[in-house]
C-alpha cells in the first residue's frame, strides 16, 4: 500500500502510488514506527520543496524521526499548496524565488523567515487551505498559477487550463468560469515577476 505522503494543490496529503518530480517537508508529522501521519499536518511554518536527488543521498521514506518526506507532482503543485524552494538542496532556485518575491511584492532584503511568515498566513484558514479571490481575469494570471473550481484543481499555462490529478494533467473539457485562487498571492506576484515553476511533462504542449 502506498504511504500517505503525496501533497495535492489544496495542501491535503493523500496516499497514491504516483510520486512526482519533487519532495519536501513541513517538519516532523509522522510516526516512524508505523509510517503513518500524525493528526497534525505541519510542525514548522517553513514548508519546503526539495529535489528528489541530492549528492547521492538516499533515505528510507518515513523511517526516521526527522523530517517527513512529502511528494509533489510538480513545482506548480507545491507552490499552490503553500510550499517554497528549499535553500539547502535548491539554493539557486531559492535565490531566484526570493529575488522574484521581493520584486513582485515590492520589498527588499527579505529573509526566508519573513517569506514563510507571509506564506503561512496565506495558505491556511483555521487549519484548512485558504482560497483567495481573483483580483485579475484568469487570462492574466502567470503561467503555473493554480485555481480551484468546486473540487477540482486547475493549472493555467500558455493560455490553457489543465485539470490536476495525482498522475498528471489533462485538458479541461469545459469553459473555466468562476474560480478561486489556490496559489498564495505573494507567490503569484513572484511568478508574475519572473519565477517560473517546473511543470510536469503532462502540462507541456
Amino acid at each position: 500500500m502506498p504511504l500517505q505522503n503525496r501533497v495535492t494543490p489544496t495542501g491535503d496529503i493523500i496516499a497514491t502510488p504516483h510520486r512526482g518530480l519533487f519532495t519536501g517537508n513541513r517538519g516532523i508529522i509522522h510516526d516512524p514506527a508505523t509510517k503513518t501521519l500524525l493528526r497534525k499536518r505541519w510542525s514548522s511554518p517553513a514548508w519546503l520543496t526539495c529535489t528528489c536527488e541530492f549528492r547521492g543521498r538516499r533515505r528510507e521514506v518515513m523511517a526516521q524521526r526527522s523530517w517527513t518526506e512529502l511528494f509533489f507532482l510538480d513545482e506548480a503543485t507545491a507552490l499552490a499548496a503553500g510550499h517554497r524552494p528549499c535553500f539547502y538542496c535548491r539554493r539557486d532556485d531559492a535565490n531566484r524565488f526570493r529575488a522574484a518575491w521581493e520584486k513582485g511584492n515590492r520589498v527588499h532584503d527579505v529573509r526566508m523567515h519573513d517569506i514563510d511568515t507571509v506564506l503561512h498566513h496565506e495558505r491556511l484558514d483555521h487549519g484548512r487551505k485558504r482560497l483567495h479571490a481573483l483580483l485579475v481575469p484568469l487570462e492574466q494570471l502567470p503561467d503555473g498559477a493554480m485555481v480551484q473550481q468546486g473540487d477540482e484543481s486547475i493549472l493555467l499555462t500558455q493560455g490553457r487550463a489543465l485539470l490536476w490529478s495525482p498522475a498528471g494533467y489533462i485538458a479541461l473539457e469545459r469553459q473555466l468560469g468562476d474560480a478561486a485562487l489556490l496559489t498564495p498571492p505573494s507567490t503569484l506576484r513572484a511568478m508574475s515577476a519572473g519565477y517560473a515553476p517546473v511543470l510536469h511533462p503532462t502540462a507541456l504542449p
